[in-house]
């Protein structure tokens, strides 16, 4: 079995790459912080101590690993636009510096792909409607989107014959938490549930089984394919009036529901990229599925 180094693997997203990829008969390793409480995972997963740190000397952690899905980031509990506080140097050195850190010492330890999971926020806010597609000028207008911009350039400039870097930006994601946690919707539910009003609001979504569906794509495909290349991960574009109306109709709330929300300056994300590698999503019928279950 190949051996599979998940960075933030106990984290909201990071999860559902370990699940996948030990689904798919990956031998997996969670590198963070903290180990995992027992029984978070579906199978015993081995930990190993990993930071963002750029003073650190951890290539150790890499031994006998041939792939590496770096999808830790230090933050505010909670927010990653403005996750950095009052602190944005400490923010930018742990999450770009402590980043490129970690895809040197994966490079000179012989790993062979990198796989850094990005976000649509590095590509800033754009008028219009702007469909945005991965050819397009990034132009960042949070910390946030421009150190992910930033590591996704310093992992490209890392990249050659032996060692494949990819970057996959997505969208805002959703789905079941881990044991013990709450799921992003989690308060929108028991607001909503209890009476309190909502407001509304309307984003693009897509679902942390596809992102890890993408990852594994990502380990598999021809390397001439994906070496150096960025691909878009999004999904479906769906508001606070939808979500809550299919949880209404499985609890039968009677609350009324918040207005639709205006979507048509959302910017939408191109995603013909990465399906031409065979990448789908699950579309509104895994939305709705998703609900039933979190319901």
């Amino acid at each position: 079995m190949t051996r599979v180094l998940v960075s933030g693997g106990t984290g909201y997203v990071g999860r559902f790459i370990v699940e996948h990829l030990l689904a798919g008969g990956y031998k997996v390793t969670v590198g963070g912080r903290t180990a995992p409480e027992p029984g978070f995972f579906s199978k015993d997963v081995p930990f190993v101590p990993l930071i963002l740190d750029p003073e650190g000397d951890q290539i150790e952690a890499f031994d006998n690993v041939y792939y590496f899905v770096h999808a830790a980031f230090d933050h505010l509990p909670g927010k990653f636009r403005g996750g950095e506080g009052s602190d944005p140097d400490r923010f930018r050195r742990a999450n770009l510096d402590g980043s490129v850190r970690l895809f040197e010492a994966a490079r000179d330890a012989g790993v062979r792909r990198c796989v850094f999971l990005s976000s649509r926020a590095a590509y800033g806010l754009r008028a219009g409607a702007a469909l945005l597609s991965e050819g397009m000028q990034a132009k960042p207008d949070t910390l946030y989107g421009e150190v992910k911009l930033q590591a996704e350039r310093s992992l490209l400039a890392l990249c050659g014959h032996g060692f494949v870097g990819v970057s996959l930006r997505a969208t805002g994601i959703y789905g079941p938490a881990g044991p013990g946690r709450k799921h992003k919707w989690a308060a929108l539910f028991e607001n909503y549930l209890s009476g309190k009003a909502v407001c509304p609001r309307a984003a693009t979504e897509v679902h942390g089984e596809d992102v890890a569906k993408a990852v594994r794509l990502m380990l598999e495909a021809d390397a001439v394919r994906i070496n150096g290349e960025t691909f878009n991960l999004s999904d479906i574009l769906t508001d606070n009036h939808e979500i809550l109306s299919m949880l209404q109709r499985v609890t039968h709330c009677p609350h009324p529901l918040p207005e639709p929300a205006d979507g048509s300056a959302c910017n939408r994300m191109a995603t013909c990229k990465i399906e031409a590698l065979g990448w789908k999503p699950g579309g509104r019928d895994l939305l709705r599925r998703t609900i039933e279950r979190l319901a």
